[in-house]
């Protein structure tokens, strides 16, 4: 048998051997060492869990306290959103009253007033990004912005092309409202 590079080789048992006063001591000190490094390691972790569980409640806190000044923000705008609209449509329920309340107005009284409401409407309307949609015939038909109401044979015509628009549509901040209703030439 060859000689084992380590001199303890085979190890003998030590359960049985009796240790000495000193070797006990020693054990006892290191044991109170690594008992006093895990403790002061146990005390650290829990300090550390403390402030984290103290942070985690000021930031749920925080996080609640967001959600519900959002919510509030949210039903202040839901609100208060038309009021603008509102506040512009009145001048023109203003003039249309105003019309109303002449008994003896000329036809001629009556268009020019109708136009000048008109006029109060659109501005209104425009203010509030509110855009007609009124393609030109002969344009491309968008189904995005256009109802097709009817289809006309028209020889000669780009076929799917607005012929006639039957009735405005209108945008809100590039937002179809309403499509324009329109008839358009027959695809080949």
């Amino acid at each position: 048998m060859s000689a084992h590079p380590d001199p303890t080789y085979p190890r003998p048992d030590t359960t049985d051997a009796p240790i000495s006063p000193e070797e006990a001591e020693a054990a006892a000190a290191a044991d109170a060492a690594l008992q006093a490094d895990l403790s002061d390691e146990v005390a650290r972790l829990q300090a550390q869990n403390a402030e984290l569980a103290e942070q985690y409640l000021r930031v749920k806190a925080e996080m609640e306290n967001l959600r519900r000044r959002t919510d509030e923000e949210v039903s202040k705008v839901r609100k208060f959103a038309v009021e603008g609209f509102a506040e512009s449509l009145v001048p023109v329920l203003d003039s249309l009253e105003a019309g109303l309340a002449v008994q003896e107005a000329t036809a001629q009284q009556i268009r020019e007033g109708a136009e000048a409401t008109l006029k109060q409407l659109q501005s209104a309307l425009a203010r509030h990004k509110v855009q007609p949609i009124a393609p030109a015939a002969g344009s491309r038909f968008d189904p995005h912005q256009h109802q097709a109401i009817g289809v006309v044979a028209a020889p000669g015509q780009e076929p799917n092309s607005v012929v006639m628009v039957l009735q405005k549509g209108y945008l809100i901040a590039e937002r179809v409202l309403r499509p324009a209703m329109v008839t358009v030439t027959a695809p080949k």
